[in-house]
């Protein structure tokens, strides 16, 4: 996994809050852009049931900064055709890669260099893509990924994953890619631990963020 880059989350965050004034979410659509740009992903792939204009415009906004690309899967092309959410994206279009069919397999296959992540949870199959992506991740250098509309989707505990509750719920997993050792064993890359912190101010009602990173000890 690249170095964390403030710089090109600030950027990617101002560039999603210009671009995303007409999504409805806006808030889930700038923690997105900014986590995507701050890790410098070069290949982002969103899995959905329908096309949605603020998540898609996240990436964008992300792939502006890091130079990378937007792959959007869907299940079928009559999905990609009958989502009226498409036309919201006006001349950003172009600047998303759409494909139909099967994510699990896709994320397998075509899409296993994936470092960036994004699962629509409102998907009947969420938890079998999440964990495609999670295994793919880990076996080509580690990635981030996030799954939106997690809110109320049952007990996530057999995947180690942050909920964060913005919006209608994220879940981020962050992997580390596995290189071999001499007696051919798989071991974790790197020596550090980080996690999602959220408070809420009660005096205004503010959700406040924040990333910690620890040494793993030996």
């Amino acid at each position: 996994m690249p170095c964390w880059s403030s710089e090109n989350a600030t950027r990617a965050y101002l560039q999603a809050l210009q671009m995303g004034k007409r999504g409805k979410q806006p808030d889930v659509a700038e923690f997105i852009s900014a986590l995507a740009a701050g890790y410098n992903a070069q290949l982002m792939v969103m899995a959905c049931s329908s096309v949605s204009v603020s998540t898609a415009l996240a990436l964008v906004a992300a792939a502006h900064q890091t130079g990378g690309r937007v792959v959007c899967i869907l299940h079928g092309v009559d999905t990609f055709h009958d989502s009226e959410n498409v036309l919201g994206l006006g001349p950003y279009l172009s600047f998303i890669e759409f494909v139909a069919g099967d994510a699990q397999n896709l994320l397998k296959n075509e899409y296993k260099g994936a470092d960036f992540m994004l699962i629509d949870c409102n998907i009947d199959v969420h938890k079998g893509i999440f964990r495609a992506a999670r295994d793919q991740s880990r076996k080509h250098g580690g990635g981030v990924i996030v799954g939106y509309n997690a809110l109320r989707k049952g007990s996530w505990s057999e995947i180690n994953s942050q909920f964060l509750p913005i919006g209608n719920g994220l879940l981020i997993t962050k992997t580390s890619g596995l290189e071999k050792v001499d007696n051919g064993d798989e071991v974790v890359k790197g020596r550090k631990r980080s996690r999602w912190v959220v408070t809420v101010d009660r005096c205004t009602g503010e959700e406040h963020i924040f990333r910690i990173t620890s040494s793993i000890k030996e």
